[in-house]
């Protein structure tokens, strides 16, 4: 099997709106031949799925999770473009799955651009200290701190960037893009509230909306 880079993997995501997992497995099916990978994911659906990403989506449904100890509990809106997909058993189990993972992750943002510029920096600055501490070289401080940035901020605090709690293998991010593609509509986490016992409630909203209650 041909050894497929992240500078590949990237190049057809770009291409292609697809997924990162779909890109790789892609161009592992095909030896690394990136027009052949392109037309493996449009054979499959998922090369169309970052098109349909900007599209309005107005419908969808509210999922309520509590986690059998009765100590955590979720509120998640999920959205798509019409109500004839919303009442689908499928959309009902992404939803469904969605849930159980914020409540198992906790996830404090729902996508990356949500996040606070300044909340950024200071993260920025915190691995900066931490990795000149350890003696690494200083022509490399700044790549070794976007790195970090992405594995142990992102990864951590936001929903789309976090690995899918039942596979892991693939991020929460790639499993929607999966989902757009299988329903034929755009998908959109709109927002979530994360309750745990004795703690103040935690969630996010799209787009950097401003979080609203979800219940009246």
């Amino acid at each position: 099997m041909a050894e497929i880079s992240a500078e590949q993997v990237k190049q057809l995501r770009e291409r292609t709106g697809a997924g990162m997992m779909d890109c790789k497995r892609a161009l592992e099916a095909t030896g690394g031949d990136m027009a052949k990978a392109v037309d493996w994911l449009r054979e499959k659906g998922l090369a169309s799925a970052g098109k349909k990403a900007g599209r309005h989506a107005g419908e969808g449904l509210i999922e309520a999770y509590i986690h059998t100890n009765g100590r955590v509990g979720v509120l998640l809106e999920l959205n798509c473009e019409t109500d004839f997909v919303a009442r689908t058993e499928g959309f009902r189990q992404l939803a469904h799955d969605l849930a159980l993972h914020i409540a198992a992750a906790s996830p404090r943002w729902v996508s990356r651009e949500q996040v606070p510029p300044e909340v950024v920096e200071h993260e920025r600055e915190v691995i900066r200290r931490l990795t000149l501490e350890e003696g690494k070289p200083a022509n490399i401080v700044d790549k070794i701190v976007e790195g970090r940035l992405e594995k142990q901020f992102y990864a951590e605090s936001c929903l789309l960037d976090q690995p899918f709690v039942k596979e892991p293998e693939r991020t929460v991010g790639d499993l929607v893009k999966s989902a757009i593609a299988q329903f034929g509509e755009n998908i959109v986490v709109r927002r979530f509230v994360r309750f745990q016992l004795g703690e103040e409630p935690a969630g996010g909203a799209a787009g950097g909306e401003q979080t609203q209650p979800l219940a009246p």
